[in-house]
């Protein structure tokens, strides 16, 4: 099994970005690969919404797959409620996630908003997905003041659950950061129990597919997608 499952520290992030280049740096390595949204909110039924995005920055020879859609821009399970649309059920998505593991060499999930976030029916969160897949998680992080906590109690979650966090992944580091950004790269490793894996430039989601790849490459360490040790976020940022 090779599922990669990524999580935030909350909404607004840099979730989705960080999931594209984790997609475009293991394509660039040779590797089939998927990626799974379980649930997209706050987007109409025939609006572009964060898989357009990971294929408009990745292109075409990513998979994608959403399995629900709800219009209002809230937790899944209470915008199902609201839209009456069917909740998930984890048992499903699970099954869905380990049919696209089958056939790809990596299959990245992505949450809405942060881990706990209940997803569908039950209550179930992507911890609860992870745990049942037994795959490890990535955390996506902000770069500046409040994101210590907001990861500490993150990568508690996940331990809580039993999944293991591979690592950090700045999904927004500022052009000039400030003192609380340039001292959380010595914090987040301690305070996740992680390495920091990577540091996505800010404005990076808006580049085409060639500047996205080229810089996917220098963003994030090797060590998710090649299998190969982690190079340090000093290489990135």
């Amino acid at each position: 099994m090779s599922v990669l499952v990524v999580t935030g520290t909350s909404t607004d992030v840099g979730k989705t970005v960080a999931t594209a280049a984790l997609a475009a740096h293991a394509l660039a390595a040779g590797r089939r690969v998927a990626v799974c949204k379980p649930a997209q909110t706050g987007v109409a039924d025939d609006a572009p919404g964060d898989l357009h995005e990971i294929r408009r920055l990745v292109g075409d020879a990513v998979r994608t797959v959403e399995l629900a859609r709800y219009p209002d821009p809230l937790a899944p399970d209470t915008a199902a409620r609201r839209s009456g649309r069917r909740l998930l059920d984890l048992d499903e998505v699970v099954a869905v996630i380990r049919r696209l593991d089958a056939e790809h060499d990596l299959t990245l999930v992505e949450g809405a908003g942060g881990l706990l976030v209940r997803l569908g029916a039950n209550g179930f969160t992507l911890a609860d997905v992870a745990a049942a897949l037994g795959a490890p998680a990535v955390i996506v992080a902000a770069a500046g003041l409040g994101t210590l906590n907001h990861t500490a109690l993150t990568a508690a979650a996940l331990r809580s659950a039993g999944v293991v966090c591979a690592g950090v992944v700045i999904g927004s580091w500022p052009a000039a950061p400030d003192l609380a950004a340039r001292c959380n790269l010595d914090d987040l490793p301690d305070v996740a129990g992680a390495p920091i894996l990577g540091a996505i430039p800010a404005g990076s989601g808006a580049v085409g597919a060639a500047e996205f790849a080229h810089g996917a490459a220098r963003w994030l360490s090797s060590s998710l997608t090649t299998k190969r040790p982690a190079t340090g976020v000093s290489a990135v940022v």
